[in-house]
């Protein structure tokens, strides 16, 4: 049977049916939890449970690591009764913003030895209106999906760059290297909750793993757009080799157009003659070395999932940063489930 879900210290509430969980409800209602990965992995919809009963999806644990004692993790909670939750934040949404497009490849072109950079454009007169942070599916033959975030800013909205690591033996690696312009792509979006807190007046820290890079790409176009120089800027990059930071070019228009911005590379394997300006060590490393402290700064981190993991327990564990002001995107790779996959796995 279905179950009410109240947000506690609000008037809203929405339906979650069986076997759906607690943030695919939300969203179909058009209510944004904080969310990534939606795999249990990031615990960015960390969140608690006030009243009522859950268990995890298909017997997933509810906990991360990164959860306070009483949270849970939203994205793999299944209602046994009426609930009433705290999230860390909510906001209304459309739920019928994500659309499907078939785009058409602009432009592939390999920017480091196992890194792609996908342009696809979209059908004339259409539009992916997305916010900066945010990411998209792109729907494969067998219906699988992958998610990848817009690497471009959201007024280039008739098109998307992507920037995809290729994994060995992964599905869409191994269709990357035939795509050509003019092939077809399916892809549906915007999805995804991260994105710069413009209300804040904050001092901003920037720290992408490898292709991390791009949602924080999108954010930083989008401040010069908009004329946003107004809070001081720092971004991290790290990459096993200098050929990881792969579009050095973004980073110094960045440099001239935002006074302040204060760029440190990172690469973690040993590399001879190494430019005095890189840092020799990974991206969590540079954060230690290079800022003494982080109170009163937001920190944004993009990566795989053990580095956000690490990043945050850094920036709150030694550097002071206030556990609020952590905002993340992890990379899991793999498929991402639908909420007919989830229900299915539930069953």
């Amino acid at each position: 049977m279905s179950h009410t879900i109240r947000i506690a210290q609000t008037d809203l509430h929405f339906p979650c049916a069986p076997g759906q969980t607690v943030l695919d409800a939300a969203l179909a209602a058009g209510i944004e939890l904080p969310h990534s990965c939606r795999k249990g992995m990031c615990a960015n919809c960390a969140g608690r449970v006030d009243e009522g009963l859950v268990e995890g999806l298909g017997g997933a644990p509810l906990h991360h690591e990164a959860c306070d004692p009483d949270q849970v993790l939203l994205c793999l909670c299944v209602a046994r009764s009426d609930l009433l939750i705290s999230p860390t934040r909510y906001r209304r949404v459309d739920p019928a913003a994500a659309k499907t497009f078939v785009a058409k490849v602009y432009k592939h072109q390999m920017v480091a030895s196992d890194v792609s950079l996908l342009q696809l454009r979209l059908p004339a007169g259409q539009r992916l209106k997305f916010r900066a942070g945010q990411y998209l599916q792109v729907i494969l033959d067998d219906g699988s999906r992958r998610s990848y975030s817009m690497a471009n800013p959201p007024h280039e909205s008739d098109g998307v760059t992507l920037h995809i690591r290729h994994v060995p033996g992964g599905r869409f690696s191994a269709v990357l290297p035939t795509l050509q312009p003019g092939d077809a792509v399916r892809i549906e979006g915007p999805y995804g909750s991260f994105g710069l807190r413009e209300d804040s007046q904050a001092p901003l820290v920037f720290v992408a793993g490898g292709t991390g890079f791009a949602p924080i790409k999108s954010i930083l176009d989008d401040m010069v757009k908009r004329g946003d120089s107004r809070r001081p800027v720092t971004l991290l990059w790290g990459g096993r080799r200098l050929e990881h930071l792969y579009l050095g070019a973004a980073v110094q228009r960045w440099q001239r157009l935002l006074p302040g911005l204060e760029f440190v590379p990172a690469v973690s394997e040993p590399i001879a003659d190494t430019p005095p300006e890189v840092f020799r060590g990974d991206v969590r490393q540079a954060l230690l070395a290079r800022l003494a402290s982080l109170a009163g700064h937001e920190l944004y981190a993009c990566g795989a999932p053990a580095l956000v993991t690490a990043l945050r327990q850094t920036a709150v564990q030694h550097l002071g940063l206030a556990p609020q002001d952590f905002f993340s995107d992890a990379f899991v790779s793999g498929p991402t489930p639908d909420a007919e996959q989830r229900r299915l796995a539930a069953a």
